[in-house]
């Protein structure tokens, strides 16, 4: 297990601003919390006197609850403002918003957005600590972290003992994905090799030089002899253009089947941020197999990076 208990910052905003050692601190103390989740009795004091305010512009389910689910195991009070039926439905702007967080004195706020940088405008305006769940297609910071926690739990078994050289293929819809983005960034952070496999319409502009990473348009070849294959959700709410002829078609060049896996390494695991489109970017088959798949350990993970996000946020020493 990595060690390191540093950690200076008052917001998490994106895998980019985070460095190598900070990202051990945080692995390190989800792995603490994530013993605290095993317990039968899984609440502790840690955050008594909080507040922590989920603030959500989009629609989520493992990450608005997990980060619920957090806030309450380390018994902060915890606050869910439901967009949908909120005052910005009705015209209120983000300075109001701003405005009335402000007057809450929250210690915490966690915020989704469908804009890119609306949660460093907070950071820059509230006295809250900011934690970005998800900003446009930029950053989903704790995603990355809860899956830099993954694949550290299956490092020995893959046959490694860090993340120097291991390789790691996300597939899929890279053009949308702010998972990929971040993981690209923080996997590269921490040694690894980054693989972005993806037909040319789902993929950025210049993304070789903008995130140090090799692409591919052929899934076998991008994910032959990888250590990691983890895949991404097809984001049609995000396509505004034709990116692909049909869904089927997608799946029949990009879809993970157990003939395309077997091409990676022997003891790959493979990962997906859900929700999971299966049929399309996974078969149930693979989705399934846990001799490889550790979909679920991810979800049990995101609740142990945000406990400790939390817990590293509300300057608690550790």
């Amino acid at each position: 297990m990595l060690k390191s208990q540093i950690w200076n910052r008052k917001h998490l905003l994106g895998m980019a601003d985070l460095s190598r050692e900070e990202i051990i601190s945080i692995l390190d103390t989800a792995a603490s919390f994530r013993e605290v989740n095993r317990r039968d009795i899984k609440k502790v004091p840690t955050l008594r006197g909080k507040t922590v305010i989920n603030l959500f512009y989009e629609n989520s389910t493992r990450t608005r609850t997990s980060f619920e689910l957090a806030g309450k195991r380390m018994s902060a009070d915890v606050i869910n403002m439901s967009v949908a039926s909120s005052s910005v439905k009705k015209g209120e702007t983000l300075i109001d918003t701003l405005a009335n967080l402000e007057a809450m004195n929250p210690d915490v706020v966690v915020v989704r957005h469908s804009e890119s940088g609306a949660q460093e405008f907070l950071a820059k305006n509230l006295d809250a600590a900011i934690i970005n769940a998800g900003d446009g297609s930029h950053e989903h910071p704790t995603q990355a972290l809860l899956d830099l926690l993954t694949i550290d739990n299956h490092l020995a078994l893959m046959g490694w003992e860090s993340f120097e050289g291991l390789t790691v293929a996300i597939c899929g819809d890279v053009l949308h994905s702010r998972v990929a983005r971040s993981n690209a960034i923080g996997l590269s952070t921490m040694g690894a090799n980054v693989r972005f496999v993806g037909p040319p319409t789902l993929m950025p502009a210049q993304v070789e030089e903008a995130f140090g990473v090799r692409v591919f348009h052929r899934m076998e070849e991008g994910i032959k002899d990888a250590d990691v294959v983890m895949m991404l959700r097809l984001q049609q709410e995000r396509m505004l253009g034709a990116f692909l002829p049909s869904v089927r078609e997608y799946y029949e060049f990009w879809g993970l089947n157990h003939d395309r896996l077997a091409l990676a390494a022997p003891k790959a695991i493979v990962m997906h941020p859900g929700p999971m489109n299966r049929g399309v970017e996974i078969t149930s088959k693979v989705a399934d197999d846990l001799s490889h798949s550790v979909i679920l350990e991810q979800v049990a993970n995101g609740l142990a990076i945000r406990m400790a996000v939390l817990y590293r946020l509300c300057g608690v020493e550790g």
